[in-house]
């Protein structure tokens, strides 16, 4: 393959500074950075050569909260609440998720984040139970063309315990590189409140590392506004922290996170279904904090950004008609717009990571992150007239035709390059046996069906009871 790839023809959005929207521009690509946007650009001699015409160029997305590793179960919470999300992976079953099973969640996801136009996904990986578990985890991203960001955890013990121990250290000098854009690294973990924080410890692994720290706060019934006040009281709050969920915190809360620079990962469609508060998007315009997207896991939610921009965009609206309604009114424009998730989706997940420099926007010299948006025999993509709002609410994952990470092409004409499917759909084969046998056929079916709540229909004023033939009307 050529080191040129060039772009022709396409809606080009920059997603710079000024939101600049180029019609029937082109993109060069040479090596690993975008060398030059405009019109009528030169190919360079043997440059792979992408008609763009009648799709949209933008930025590769960025997810910065996936639980990557139990995408081999997709689907299987469906029904779930967040209560029975801790009981099953918590308490329960999560233990049972071996090094190779870990490896094959996070292989599938990975695979399916490049295939849908996610360039840079966060692995939340609270499932790396031993260092061999995060040693799988690494193994899976780095078979796969795509940047990822290892968030390092482990659930089944607290952070004060897991980040002290030599075998994370150890993992942590074998296997991160600072500095690498291609694999980056937090630590993940949550704050519970407790006034002894002993969580404090981590932290102070986390300065030592001079790394950033994820977390899940504002989460209804488990991670409240004592964490936060105890990690801004302690100093450990900065511009790397990333705030997962942030849904039902107080004011005092959120103005600790604007005034330290943090930025909160908004997962709406587990916001929304799950239980952990309503969708903070509305809240957080008002404290000006920084948002980027996340799909959070495919044990229940889809795994690409384009259903995280539609989710938004209608929790939000949803959110603002309602309370305008509790107040007789009407609303006539609505604050949150297309472009703004857009934005979220690329440029606030370079921001929140740090990469900013690096990736989240197509600009001479940054990284070579691309995605095309184009398909030829779907209705759905023409015309073409806002495109910030194809982009949120009319595209969708089969429609990303062309992705570069790092400038290297890694799907081209709908079809990944360079992937093996048929080894990651075995791998996770292979999982799903593992652990229908270890629970057995009646604990999986039962987690995979939670009991139904009774619902009492009520009593209706206008209900008949029998129809007269005669008159040809109901009776009381």
């Amino acid at each position: 393959m050529s080191d040129s790839v060039l772009f022709r023809n396409g809606i080009v959005l920059t997603m710079d500074d000024r939101h600049t929207v180029l019609p029937d521009a082109d993109v060069l690509v040479v090596g690993e950075r975008i060398a030059e946007i405009g019109v009528g650009l030169a190919a360079p001699e043997g440059a792979t050569v992408i008609d763009a015409s009648g799709g949209i160029l933008m930025p590769g997305m960025i997810d910065t909260h996936r639980h990557m590793w139990q995408t081999a179960m997709r689907g299987y919470g469906a029904d779930w609440t967040l209560t029975q999300y801790f009981v099953w992976y918590y308490l329960e079953s999560g233990r049972l998720f071996r090094p190779e099973d870990v490896h094959a969640g996070n292989l599938l996801a990975a695979i399916e984040a490049v295939d849908a136009g996610v360039t840079t996904t966060v692995d939340w990986s609270h499932g790396l139970q031993t260092p061999q578990h995060a040693d799988a985890a690494v193994d899976a991203l780095q078979a796969v063309p795509g940047r990822f960001v290892l968030a390092y955890g482990n659930i089944q013990q607290g952070p004060w315990e897991w980040s002290a121990s030599p075998g994370f250290r150890d993992f942590v000098s074998r296997r991160i590189t600072p500095g690498d854009d291609m694999l980056g690294f937090q630590m993940a973990f949550d704050v519970t409140g407790d006034p002894a924080f002993p969580e404090r410890a981590a932290f102070e692994v986390a300065r030592e590392l001079g790394v950033g720290v994820t977390t899940h706060a504002g989460v209804w019934g488990a991670t409240n506004d004592d964490g936060i006040r105890l990690m801004h009281e302690n100093g450990f709050m900065t511009p790397r922290t990333v705030y997962v969920h942030a849904a039902t915190l107080n004011h005092d809360s959120y103005h600790r996170i604007a005034a330290t620079g943090g930025s909160v990962s908004v997962s709406t469609e587990s916001e929304q279904s799950a239980g952990q508060g309503y969708p903070p998007t509305w809240i957080l315009r008002d404290h000006d904090i920084g948002v980027s997207l996340s799909m959070d896991t495919s044990v229940w939610w889809s795994g690409d950004l384009f259903s995280a921009m539609r989710t938004t965009l209608g929790a939000d609206r949803s959110r603002e008609h309602m309370e305008a309604h509790g107040r007789a009114e009407t609303v006539t424009h609505v604050h949150l717009r297309a472009e703004q998730v857009v934005d979220w989706a690329t440029r606030g997940g370079s921001r929140a990571l740090g990469l900013d420099g690096v990736v989240g926007s197509l600009e001479p010299g940054k990284k070579a992150d691309v995605v095309l948006i184009k398909n030829d025999d779907s209705p759905a993509m023409f015309p073409i007239l806002n495109p910030y709002g194809h982009v949120a609410f009319q595209a969708q994952r089969g429609d990303v035709h062309t992705v570069l990470v790092n400038g290297r092409i890694v799907k081209r004409d709908h079809k990944l390059v360079g992937v093996d499917l048929a080894a990651a759909r075995e791998q996770v084969g292979r999982t799903i046996d593992h652990l229908r046998g270890e629970m057995g056929e009646e604990a999986w079916a039962r987690g995979m069906n939670p009991d139904i709540p009774e619902t009492k229909v009520r009593d209706n004023p206008y209900t008949y009871t029998e129809w007269d033939a005669g008159s040809a009307q109901w009776k009381h």
